[in-house]
């Protein structure tokens, strides 16, 4: 704009320059979160043996009737290598403090094949089914040619259920699937292995699954799956939004979260995590890279991460770079704990808690078991013990008792 000559414009005053150097900062938007203060308790409630230890330990609470209290199933697992998964087992409490000795599930043992595979389901994640007085485990299947070399495009999602009133456990079945996606590519190797699933008020199941659209590419498409199930049988009945990055193994391993009406979908790829949110528990929003509420990278990468509510707020679980602890494998320890601002999908830094210290072992590999709004419960196994100071020790089970603080 050009003035005129006899225009009479008056120097800005000092609160005005004070005034327009800070707009840039006042006019952020306010944090849209409660602050929500938590206790926690962690005790270590399993040890593993000279010969085996204890992996993928996870937990649901059956509030009431017969079998009252907890199960706790866990893979047993080889000390060295990758995936040296067998048997599954399960434990029960009535307080949470004291289970029982681990027995081994028989419909769940690894079994041999007639085209010379061995396969074992792992990677569980048991949750409380009201409609049904069920525990369902969802996880998917480890397979083995020969007994040694595992082929990634066997993977199905696997799953059986626990019955509290009887002690009996089901056999081991497999969701059907639909062949292809809504791009119109195959759905190929898909497994829900820890996996953070959601039951729903009507019964139905929200399960995250991961799969792959190529048979010689492994890269992974990461969806939730609406399913029904009528204490026998887990029936998919839809799924929506369909979530990769083009890079590396893509997202797997997803797990989803809910607050106030919303729904919360993490993902973990090999060099960060993501997040996206949505309204129906089926369809997210375009995913974004974990951050803290300063801007910077979470710094959780190559691992799993997970969701608890507490107090009317919504709590990520993880492991992160940072934390001085670049002698861990994949920085997997400490764990911690943080609640997150929903609406800008951030993790509030000063919320940070270390939920499981670090001891030379890692931590990545957790479950969360939701006892009430305000009380939730984190199990996690140390693994990866042959690769630090600890190599030889039986690994240890914690479990960590997260409430409000009065």
């Amino acid at each position: 704009m050009h003035l005129k000559e006899d225009s009479h414009v008056s120097s800005p005053t000092p609160l005005l320059i004070l005034a327009l150097y800070l707009l840039p900062f006042t006019s952020l938007p306010a944090a849209t979160h409660v602050e929500v203060p938590i206790t926690i308790e962690t005790y270590p409630a399993f040890h593993g043996t000279s010969e085996w230890d204890w992996a993928q330990v996870r937990s649901a609470h059956i509030p009431s009737g017969p079998g009252k209290g907890w199960i706790t199933t866990m893979s047993l697992t080889g000390k060295t290598g990758t995936h040296a998964f067998h048997d599954i087992f399960f434990t029960t409490s009535e307080n949470g403090r004291t289970w029982s000795q681990p027995q081994r599930v028989s419909q769940l043992k690894r079994f041999k094949t007639k085209d010379g595979f061995e396969v074992v389901p792992g990677d569980l994640w048991p949750s409380w089914h009201p409609d049904t007085g069920k525990v369902l485990v969802t996880g998917k299947t480890f397979n083995w040619e020969g007994g040694k070399q595992e082929i990634y495009l066997r993977e199905k999602v696997s799953y059986s259920s626990f019955d509290p009133r009887t002690g009996s456990w089901a056999s081991l079945q497999y969701l059907e699937l639909p062949e292809r996606d809504h791009s119109g590519a195959p759905i190929l190797a898909a497994n829900a292995g820890c996996n953070q699933p959601l039951v729903l008020q009507d019964g139905n199941i929200l399960i995250p699954i991961r799969y792959q659209r190529s048979a010689s590419r492994r890269r992974y498409t990461s969806i939730v799956a609406r399913c029904s199930f009528d204490g026998e049988k887990l029936r998919y009945l839809e799924h929506g939004s369909e979530h990769t990055i083009e890079q590396k193994r893509g997202f797997y391993e997803p797990s989803v979260g809910t607050l106030n009406g919303e729904f919360f979908l993490t993902l973990r790829s090999d060099l960060t995590a993501h997040v996206a949110k949505g309204k129906d528990g089926i369809h997210f929003e375009q995913e974004q890279e974990w951050t803290f509420d300063d801007g910077r990278v979470l710094g959780s990468y190559n691992t799993q991460q997970h969701f608890a509510t507490l107090g009317g707020g919504l709590f990520l679980i993880y492991t992160r770079k940072g934390a001085n602890n670049d002698h861990i494998f994949r920085h997997r320890a400490p764990l911690f704990i943080a609640q997150v601002d929903t609406e800008r999908l951030q993790v509030i830094r000063a919320s940070e808690k270390v939920l499981i210290r670090e001891n030379q072992a890692t931590l990545g590999n957790s479950g969360v078991c939701q006892l009430s709004p305000n009380e939730a419960w984190v199990t996690c196994a140390e693994g990866a013990l042959n690769r630090g100071k600890r190599s030889g020790e039986s690994n240890v089970v914690h479990i960590a008792r997260i409430g409000l603080a009065h």
